[in-house]
């Protein structure tokens, strides 16, 4: 295993378990048997998917599972409904209730769970833990579960090494290979004058305008690595509002009903703003309005968010694993008109663009994998008192899908909270439509739908003074 992986292995909590949780709302509903005919077809070729995972002194490894059986990871439960909930209540509350159950360690660490009698159809409440892979990863894992899906990319089979070859061959395709790979995505992402600079010094010089070019352009580099590194060590403690604080044992989760994406769009190209900067706009005002129902003075405060960038081509998220790194963005909740706070946004997340923080965080995991948990705890507190939440952002297919014979009508799913993080925002486009839902802590957040009910009126209200504004001169 990794030292990412590892870190991630090691990094659950009584407070927050390192789990990616979804939910998949399906119409008409399916059956078990269906469902585990096709996890058995489509998602067992895995080979993680049927390992466990061990550790020890030197870490943690992948074993394969010699009693492995299907029915311990794809099961069946009727929701439980108390007189007078609503269907959506209950099986946010059954949600909310698996984020905080631990996945049986001595087996492969996901579970499938499916509510064959939801709503008109059924729900699938599915748990994997970020070990075995990240995000992007697993949406390209869950997308070949889908009716046409990509089947399992068969890996080549290699004869086995013995000796020094061996150990050569680890080292290069577990370390040397995984790390230029990472560091020449997060060189793309940051923008073309670092990948320009690491180019240059691999590069043979010509003369002695190409000699200075190349200096100046590794100055820069290294300059940018260096004040991303000061920013990350000396971040100040986030604002001390109600949602931070040490969280406890319950959760609860909740989410919207999609918001056109179209209308995001519109928003966005009327303001010359990305559909990001929209949507993080409106996740800052829903958070604010939030606090300001409880009497809170939002004047001036902010909070952080610690947002997941991808380092690592598409073309290679079947190989599961983490890669990925963190960039903090700070939400300007105490801003209330929503034009002047769409504009503060856009502002700070055009100020990461450049940023090298996401392969520094990388670097700073993949350091935790290679500590004894307590100094990995340690290491990682950092983020914990740096943080008000985790949050994601990912683009999903633009159609609706079909599951075994049936409509994907509604997709949501939630990232973890490391250490004393006590929310966790996720937006997701699917189907058309833009999916806004909330996980928190039920001590510091005892009803994260408040959060989610001001989501579409501070939407509404953008798009309202949108359409106001002069033409030419917004």
């Amino acid at each position: 295993m990794s030292k990412v992986d590892t870190a991630w292995l090691r990094m659950d909590s009584p407070s927050n378990l390192m789990m990616i949780v979804g939910v998949w709302l399906l119409r008409p509903g399916i059956g078990l048997a269906d469902l585990r005919d096709r996890v058995r077809e489509r998602l067992l070729p895995y080979r993680r998917f049927t390992q466990i995972a061990r550790q020890d002194m030197a870490g943690a490894a992948w074993i394969d599972d010699p009693h492995f059986r299907i029915d311990h990871h794809v099961v069946a439960r009727p929701l439980e409904r108390r007189r007078g909930q609503s269907a959506r209540a209950a099986l946010q509350a059954r949600v909310g209730e698996l984020a905080l159950q631990r996945l049986d360690p001595d087996r492969p660490l996901w579970q499938f769970e499916l509510v064959e009698q939801h709503d008109g159809g059924s729900a699938l409440i599915a748990r994997i833990h970020h070990c075995i892979g990240d995000g992007i990863a697993l949406i390209s894992v869950m997308m070949s579960l889908v009716d046409g899906g990509n089947a399992p990319v068969r890996r080549k089979s290699r004869a086995r090494k013995a000796g020094i070859e061996a150990a050569e061959d680890w080292l290069a395709d577990s370390l040397i290979r995984p790390l230029g790979d990472i560091t020449a995505r997060a060189l793309e992402v940051a923008g073309g004058s670092a990948a320009r600079s690491l180019a240059l010094m691999a590069s043979p010089q010509q003369g002695l305008n190409e000699s200075i070019d190349q200096a100046a352009h590794v100055a820069r580099l290294g300059g940018q690595l260096v004040s991303d590194l000061a920013d990350l060590a000396l971040m100040p403690d986030d604002s001390p509002t109600r949602l931070k604080g040490q969280p406890g044992t319950a959760k609860k989760v909740a989410w919207c009903e999609p918001i056109p994406l179209d209308r995001v769009k519109a928003i966005g190209k009327a303001l010359n703003c990305s559909v990001n900067d929209v949507l993080l706009s409106c996740v800052a005002g829903a958070i604010g309005a939030y606090l300001r129902e409880f009497g809170d003075d939002t004047r001036g405060q902010e909070i952080r968010a610690m947002v997941p960038i991808n380092l690592r081509p598409m073309s290679e998220a079947w190989q599961l694993g983490n890669r990925f790194g963190l960039v903090p963005l700070v939400l300007p909740i105490g801003i209330e008109n929503p034009i002047e706070r769409v504009f503060e946004v856009r502002r700070r997340m055009n100020a990461l663009k450049g940023s090298l923080q996401p392969i520094l965080t990388f670097g700073l995991l993949s350091l935790a994998g290679l500590l004894v948990k307590p100094a990995q705890d340690a290491l990682l507190a950092l983020f914990g008192r740096k943080t008000t939440a985790v949050m994601t952002n990912v683009p999903g297919p633009g159609e609706k899908l079909r599951f075994c014979g049936a409509t994907l009508e509604q997709t949501m799913f939630w990232v973890p909270q490391t250490g004393t993080v006590g929310l966790g925002v996720s937006i997701l486009s699917y189907g058309g439509g833009v999916q806004f839902s909330v996980i928190a802590d039920t001590g510091l957040c005892p009803e994260p739908q408040r959060i989610i009910d001001r989501f579409d009126p501070e939407f509404n209200r953008l798009l309202t003074l949108t359409l106001m504004l002069p033409w030419g001169e917004a």
